[in-house]
């Protein structure tokens, strides 16, 4: 997904493992032991933070299920498998939390029972506020990510002519260092011989870029999915705020979608507009045995679920937590309010209260992400 939180200021790294972000919403485009209880839900609400996790930049409350906004009204069936997906990764990790136990009762739970997977959470976790340590606040920026899907071609054809790139041979035994920016890399020939698909938009392309990961429909139907395999080591700086510090766009225009335009505008212009971002990422293709329905891998591991899962700051939280996020629809008032899991990460996604949410894969999921920036509070869920 591309904020303009991400374009602006970053580059769609929860694929540290594959990652998944938009925040000027193109600020991006552009354990103890405990065992959980089994009695019934605690509805105390205290100051007590959680004993077996601490963050250096956040801060915890304990509150009472009660004080989720919305918590009652979640399908928390739609999150199940998102959490089972987490429990895959965490029984593996070991840590300061244990996650072992509950991921073990939630294998016992069935996933269509309503009133059992809220019992579960209820019986086994507490909540906890999140609060930004630095200024005391509550709430923070909440952006969208998203997997880009585009048509194109593992050969070069008139319709689809501009490549997306493994990384060259010669750089899996050594990189250059420095290494070239793009502009060097595209105008230097090293890049050839290393074209794993081609596309038929420049800017769709710098934006799976961002992202990270996306696939490709071929034409005759089968899904190629690519995965994130690297970069040039160059800093990230959008071509978004290079637009606006231009005046070739306004602020409201700094979104994915507003870019595209721009580029449509001015076609001639379009690889000076991609050359001010020196970054240049390098995909790889992902095994063909993975579902093409799918999400992206996040940082955890495990394939991210659309509208689920989220990317977080790993100073703030455990990566693969359950989190209960309330916020608004992009553009609007519209509340949003659910159980999603932590399973991904990002170089913009900064501070305590930040999240960045996973839309999904495709031009409409790209919609919502491109244009999400909201602000957002945020309940860790910890085992008891």
């Amino acid at each position: 997904m591309i904020s303009i939180s991400t374009l602006i200021s970053r580059e769609n790294f929860s694929r540290i493992l594959l990652r998944s972000v938009f925040a000027i919403g193109i600020t991006s485009i552009l354990a103890a032991c405990s065992t959980p209880s089994t009695k019934g839900p605690s509805y105390r609400s205290s100051g007590s933070a959680p004993s077996s996790y601490s963050s250096s930049i956040a801060g915890f409350r304990l509150v009472s299920w009660q004080d989720l906004p919305g918590w009652q009204e979640d399908d928390l069936t739609q999150a199940w498998s998102a959490w089972l997906k987490s429990c895959e990764a965490l029984r593996k990790r070991n840590g300061e939390i244990n996650w072992r136990q509950v991921c073990f009762q939630a294998s016992e739970i069935s996933a269509r029972d309503k009133q059992a997977i809220r019992q579960y959470f209820e019986g086994n976790f507490q909540a906890y506020e999140v609060r930004n340590s630095a200024t005391g606040k509550e709430s923070g920026l909440i952006t969208g990510y998203y997997e880009p899907v585009m048509a194109g071609s593992q050969t070069r054809t008139a319709t689809y002519s501009v490549p997306l790139y493994g990384l060259p041979r010669a750089w899996k035994v050594t990189k250059p260092s420095p290494a070239p920016t793009r502009a060097e890399l595209m105008s230097s020939g090293v890049l050839r011989g290393s074209e794993i698909a081609w596309v038929q938009d420049p800017v769709a392309a710098a934006f799976m870029q961002i992202q990270g990961s996306g696939k490709i429909r071929l034409e005759d139907g089968r899904v190629l999915r690519l995965g994130y395999a690297g970069t040039n080591d160059q800093p990230f700086k959008s071509f978004a705020q290079w637009l606006l510090d231009r005046k070739e766009i306004t602020r409201g225009e700094a979104t994915m979608q507003g870019i595209s335009a721009w580029a449509k505008r001015n076609p001639g212009r379009v690889e000076e507009m991609l050359n001010a971002n020196p970054r240049f990422v390098f995909f790889k293709e992902l095994p063909g045995n993975v579902s093409a329905d799918l999400g992206p891998i996040g940082a955890l591991g495990v394939p991210l679920t659309t509208e689920r899962s989220i990317a977080i700051d790993l100073k703030a939280m455990p990566l693969g937590a359950p989190v209960f996020l309330s916020t608004t629809k992009p553009l609007s008032s519209q509340i949003l309010q659910k159980l999603v899991m932590a399973q991904d990460t990002g170089k913009a996604i900064v501070g305590g209260v930040r999240a960045d949410y996973y839309w999904g894969s495709g031009d409409s999921a790209g919609e919502l992400a491109g244009r999400m920036k909201q602000d957002g509070k945020m309940w860790l869920l910890l085992p008891r």
